[in-house]
């Protein structure tokens, strides 16, 4: 469904619940959960120490209570808070501990929704008072809510489909102080390990949802992507209906399609060539257009079993590739295929993917990494992204040189723009269980642009 985000499910806890849309209102909401959270440490602190139990701080933390206290609570904020459940699940989503990636999962899964009057309120302001005489049939209760905004089906006066996405009151204004908040929250409760550096993450948070919470700027996206993959028979892009776009409405056509991560049900060969599919449109993204869809979620693809067509959808975080991160992808994706370890490892130290500090001191453990990789995904064969045996190999790696605080390293912005949606994808593969010749569709686009 265009515009279709996380859409808000019957019996799974979506509700109609108005967005805090002051600042006062919202960090009151943050103040109210660090209380929920501090109090239940100290109810649970003082039953165990009664019965005798030893008592650790990220015990009291992690308590069923409290993640149940937080993920209530980030999820009625919307906006940032939504946003990072999405990020973090997606960018660190291996590196996180259990707990953390739970209540992350359940960010990115599930939204409240305005309700009728706070809605109505919103469409007023940008419509006009009399905005339902443009409609036959506008449905109130929303098909979707995301981190921004929600999403409605609504029949035009003459029969057209439409989805009209709404933006939440307050989100924009907000953005800037909420992944603060929500950063220091996680902090303070121990919640993000100590070894993770996520101001990288943070910067790029605020960058994307301002550039998400810009509704005219996503509509010019929809409109180039449509240019894009004209005559393209695999892939379906929304028509905008500029009429009725505005500030903190978007309106498009109505697109049918079942989530593509729910594929999984699929025969085999059509989930591999839904996959390839993406992939193919990733690299082409990168390197031979420049322009790319930088956000992973899953619900940005769906799939029209009518006609086998793959449905884009959420333009808003669509970004220009810097001609310098396209040609460090190259250089790193050429090594790679031809199983170049050593020129995988400088083509990552020229990405500034790592610092030459990191491979003087670990540097063993760098090239353990590399091998694992190219050992699994270099082959000129079949992948299956549904076999995450060597990721717990990785991790352990990649851990044991996080917690040496000296040699962090934080990459180019543009580059983690990128690189999330590059992991999210391999992450739809896993989800999905494709098995694709990456190797095969990698080197085809990259052959096609190289005098690009």
């Amino acid at each position: 469904m265009a515009g279709e985000e996380d859409g808000p499910k019957e019996g799974q806890g979506a509700r109609h619940r108005a967005v805090p849309s002051s600042r006062i209102g919202r960090l009151s909401g943050f103040g109210r959960l660090a209380g929920g959270v501090a109090g239940g440490m100290l109810a649970e602190g003082a039953r165990r120490v009664a019965s005798g139990e030893r008592v650790r701080m990220n015990d009291l933390v992690l308590t069923p209570g409290n993640i149940g206290r937080l993920t209530e609570r980030l999820s009625h904020l919307r906006g940032a808070a939504m946003k990072m459940g999405q990020m973090l699940s997606m960018d660190a989503g291996d590196a996180l501990p259990p707990e953390l990636s739970e209540i992350l999962g359940k960010l990115r899964d599930n939204a409240d929704f305005m309700p009728p009057r706070q809605l109505d309120r919103v469409l007023a302001e940008e419509w006009g008072a009399d905005w339902r005489k443009n409609f036959r049939r506008f449905e109130p209760r929303p098909i979707a809510a995301a981190s921004i905004g929600q999403v409605h089906r609504a029949l035009t006066r003459d029969g057209r489909t439409l989805a009209i996405k709404v933006q939440y009151p307050g989100v924009k204004q907000s953005i800037d102080s909420d992944v603060d908040n929500v950063a220091t929250l996680l902090r303070v409760t121990g919640l993000l390990p100590k070894e993770l550096d996520v101001a990288p993450l943070l910067a790029a948070a605020k960058e994307q949802l301002h550039e998400e919470a810009d509704y005219r700027r996503e509509g010019r996206m929809i409109q180039r992507y449509r240019e894009l993959l004209a005559g393209h028979r695999a892939f379906v892009v929304p028509t905008l209906e500029e009429e009725l776009t505005r500030d903190r409405i978007l309106a498009m056509s109505y697109e049918e399609g079942r989530p593509v991560e729910q594929l999984g049900d699929q025969p085999q060969e059509v989930r591999d060539s839904v996959f390839a599919q993406v992939i193919e449109l990733v690299a082409r993204e990168l390197f031979e257009w420049g322009l790319m869809q930088t956000d992973p979620n899953f619900a940005n693809y769906r799939y029209r079993e009518a006609d086998r067509k793959i449905v884009l959808l959420d333009f808003g975080a669509t970004r220009e590739v810097d001609a310098q991160v396209q040609q460090s992808y190259r250089n790193l994706l050429r090594a790679g295929l031809d199983r170049d370890h050593a020129g995988v490892r400088q083509a990552a130290i020229d990405a500034q993917f790592m610092s030459p500090t990191v491979v003087d001191k670990h540097g063993d453990a760098i090239d353990r990494m590399i091998a694992i990789i190219l050992g699994e995904m270099a082959k000129d064969a079949p992948f299956d992204f549904g076999d995450r045996g060597f990721v717990p190999m990785l991790r352990d790696e990649g851990m044991a040189i996080a917690q040496d605080k000296s040699i962090w390293h934080i990459p180019p912005a543009e580059t983690l723009f990128v690189q999330r949606k590059v992991s999210g994808t391999a992450l739809l593969g896993a989800r999905i269980g494709a098995v694709v010749n990456i190797h095969a569709i990698v080197r085809d686009v990259l052959e096609r642009t190289s005098a690009s």
